[in-house]
């Protein structure tokens, strides 16, 4: 391989923020035909690097070359004509637009006096969409597509455009084992036709996968790059958080639950949940497991007041409770822990605004707001939680994944909830961060005696943390497991 020419070359990449020394000198290329997976924790400078070659962040030193030419005053309308094409992580669509308007944004095809011929839009973008092996209304509102969906018209949004060098941030993060497996044929056709793909993931067991080559990032320098026959997860880890990772799932052992916090009987939300009846104990972590769409995320939102509630009732410590809209689940002590970051955070706001949001909604209307009390709770558990960097008035928009996640939690941990549901808590960050998180939850529930709903796809996570595990298939629950009890198999034949 190092005899041929690097399809693209990134040499000596330099970037500092405020504070933070993002990418120090980095070097990485990429040959026509290859998966060239990027691996590290939050922070490490991959999606810094990657806007970089994108052409929406500038570089303070270094140069990239494609094809053997030195590019010079890059931006994404460059990127972009030469043949650059990235799916980022937290989406770029508009959600008042439609999937075929977003799929041919700003190049829809046009007749000869320049309008939009909208016969042949809607049926190149139904083309697109049938690439990628799913079934989506090219006519449909974004705002309306499930998160999966979204992730999907993202991607057959840059395929529609054909690119030589397509980046790839966390684009399986959404999406179900059948659909992972669809993209996966798609991106070996790519190879065949010689396309360079750089592949940013969290989830280690798809470097062996889908890789050819597998380059480790950590805090801005490139520690390594392996052929994937011989990048086994143990070597990956050590790379990536400079230790084994011994302990990946915090579990206190031997913590007795309490009374119940939460009793829900016979709740409906038709069409999406029928006659559901559970409770959560303090101290408790209750997992629920499901393939996609059999109700797990309608569940969370009709507990927070995001879904109406058409049957049912609902208990708070013995006590009936209504709950029409999440003012008043926050109100009862009920937190909720969003799938999707962006969706939760205020990404211009800082530190203080994010995390006394719960707060802020029980404050009595023209109530005004303690700017300096705000900061001082978010100092709190910046250092608590360890938020990086510890910059209190820096716009979240400007941290990891992994971090705004500590964000979302610090909030919770502010309001006092005595309820905490967290829908897929470690969607889209690094193993490192995974363990911190699994850390937070376990001292929520085992040391507060905070009753915790943890909603996740990851098998491991939920036998690993869980003290029991509900699984739901078509909104209802279909077995239940005592902790010890299940196994990925069990788990999977109950859920389908």
């Amino acid at each position: 391989m190092e005899t041929r020419t690097p399809l693209l070359r990134m040499e000596r990449i330099d970037k500092s923020f405020p504070g933070v020394h993002a990418l120090d000198h980095v070097d990485f290329d990429l040959y026509e035909g290859e998966v060239h997976i990027l691996l590290g924790e939050n922070g490490a400078g991959k999606s810094t690097l990657m806007k970089i070659l994108s052409g929406s962040l500038p570089a303070d030193s270094g140069r990239i070359i494609i094809q053997g030419e030195e590019i010079r005053h890059h931006s994404p309308e460059r990127a972009s004509k030469l043949g650059i094409g990235m799916v980022y992580q937290e989406f770029s669509l508009v959600p008042s637009l439609t999937v075929a308007e977003n799929i041919f944004l700003g190049d829809p095809p046009r007749n000869r006096a320049g309008l939009v011929r909208w016969g042949e839009l809607y049926r190149r973008a139904r083309e697109s969409l049938a690439t990628l092996g799913v079934d989506i209304d090219p006519r449909a509102r974004v705002g309306n597509l499930s998160v999966a969906e979204q992730q999907l018209t993202e991607i057959a949004r840059i395929l529609a455009k054909q690119p030589r060098i397509l980046l790839l941030d966390e684009p399986t993060s959404a999406l179900s084992d059948t659909e992972v497996d669809r993209l996966f044929e798609i991106i070996r056709r790519l190879q065949s036709r010689g396309v360079g793909i750089i592949y940013i993931s969290h989830r280690l067991d798809e470097v062996s996968r889908i890789g050819t080559r597998v380059t480790v990032m950590r805090d801005g320098r490139v520690m390594g790059t392996l052929p994937v026959e011989q990048a086994d997860i143990d070597t990956l880890i050590k790379m990536m958080v400079g230790r084994r990772l011994s302990e990946q799932y915090p579990k206190t052992s031997g913590v007795e639950v309490g009374q119940p916090l939460l009793r829900v009987e016979n709740l409906c939300a038709e069409p999406f949940l029928h006659n559901l009846s559970f409770e959560v104990r303090a101290g408790e972590i209750l997992g629920i497991f499901g393939l996609m769409g059999a109700g797990q995320a309608e569940l969370a939102q009709a507990l927070f007041g995001l879904l109406p509630v058409t049957a049912g009732d609902i208990y708070i410590e013995g006590r009936p409770i209504k709950i029409r809209r999440p003012t008043e689940a926050i109100q009862h002590g009920i937190g909720l822990l969003l799938r999707d970051r962006k969706a939760s955070l205020v990404p211009m706001q800082a530190l203080p605004a994010n995390i006394t949001l719960a707060n802020v909604s029980q404050l009595p209307f023209m109530g005004l707001l303690n700017l300096r009390s705000e900061e001082r709770v978010a100092a709190r558990y910046v250092q608590e939680l360890t938020i990086r960097p510890p910059i209190i008035k820096r716009p979240v928009k400007f941290l990891s994944g992994g971090n705004q996640q500590k964000v979302c939690l610090a909030r919770w941990l502010a309001s006092g909830a005595k309820v905490l549901i967290v829908d897929e808590p470690t969607r889209g960050i690094d193993v490192g961060a995974k363990a911190e998180v699994f850390a937070l939850l376990d001292q929520l529930a085992a040391r507060q005696g905070v009753g915790i709903i943890m909603i996740s796809s990851e098998m491991p996570e939920l036998l690993a943390m869980a003290d029991r595990i509900l699984v739901m298939r078509n909104g209802e629950f279909t077995a239940v497991y005592q902790r010890g009890e299940a196994t990925q198999e069990l788990l999977l034949r109950s859920a389908s």
